[in-house]
């Protein structure tokens, strides 16, 4: 059978979130900015079934497209090892320092990537700038401007209100990656996989590396947003409200569900290899 029982699961994603510690810096950087290219495409793939059928519930079962890839493929999604990595460190497989760098590093490759994907994107939509008539340039700019000034026209309480959706976004999103170790078989992962992920999307939650994409792809297109906007209203709360998502509703929730007491083993910390964390976000 191809089923994983719980308790291997969680053996494997400790195991994982320790290989992801040990990452250098240039695979954590290159597997960063891959992963937010694909999560910005899997975006842009999401709003446009959205706006050709008309039913947002489309665009939410499409857009796990991207998450699957990037998992598959072994790169690295901050909001997956939000759980992953603390896991590992809990169980001494995975020191602080390495979490942070991890956690460090592949923001900043996400930043990259998701900039890269969004000037090509515009380009795309706007054909070089000549014509703003494609509908998608309005769901971007509408997108954007919720994601930040929405928030700010309710003052703390949007504050409030953007952190809340982060966390339930990242619980989400953070059971999409240990979703993926319950079955051996690429297909069930996938299917395992897109259930979270889906719901997350459908119900409007707040994701970090999605906001990278979108807002500064809003404010290239016009929209009514600083920079100032985007990160105190948006980027930093939902990065804020993931971490606690993935930490507390997934990773300790896991662990208190199927360990009396931590395992402590000796750490290793062997040079980092290509692939070490084959399929994992």
């Amino acid at each position: 059978m191809s089923y994983v029982s719980p308790s291997a699961v969680l053996d494997a994603a400790i195991e994982a979130g320790a290989a992801k510690s040990r990452l250098s810096t240039t695979q954590m950087l290159v597997r960063g900015a891959f992963a937010g290219a694909i999560l910005g495409c899997a975006t842009t793939f999401a709003f446009t079934a959205t706006l050709q059928t008309g039913l947002p519930i489309v665009g939410s079962i499409l857009f796990p497209v991207g998450f699957v890839m990037i998992v598959l493929l072994g790169l690295e999604l901050v909001t997956g090892s939000f759980a992953l990595i603390p896991l590992a460190v809990l169980e001494g497989r995975a020191t602080v320092r390495g979490m942070l760098k991890n956690f460090g590093l592949v923001i900043v490759g996400h930043l990259l990537g998701c900039a890269g994907y969004l000037l090509l994107y515009v380009a795309v939509i706007t054909r070089m700038g000549t014509d703003t008539s494609d509908p998608m340039i309005g769901q971007i700019l509408a997108v954007a401007e919720a994601k930040t000034a929405g928030y700010e026209a309710i003052g703390l309480s949007g504050l409030a209100l953007v952190v809340i959706k982060a966390i339930l976004c990242n619980w989400m999103v953070t059971l999409g990656a240990v979703l993926a170790f319950t079955s051996t078989a690429t297909g069930g992962k996938v299917v395992a996989m897109w259930l979270p992920v889906t719901t997350f999307f459908a119900l409007g939650f707040e994701h970090a590396v999605v906001n990278m994409f979108v807002i500064p792809a809003g404010m290239l297109l016009g929209a009514d947003v600083s920079f100032a906007d985007w990160w105190a209203w948006n980027q930093l709360p939902v990065l804020a409200g993931n971490l606690v998502g993935g930490v507390l509703l997934t990773a300790a929730l896991l662990y208190l569900s199927h360990r009396r007491a931590p395992v402590r083993t000796a750490m290793t910390v062997p040079e980092p290899v290509d692939g070490a964390v084959l399929k994992t976000a």
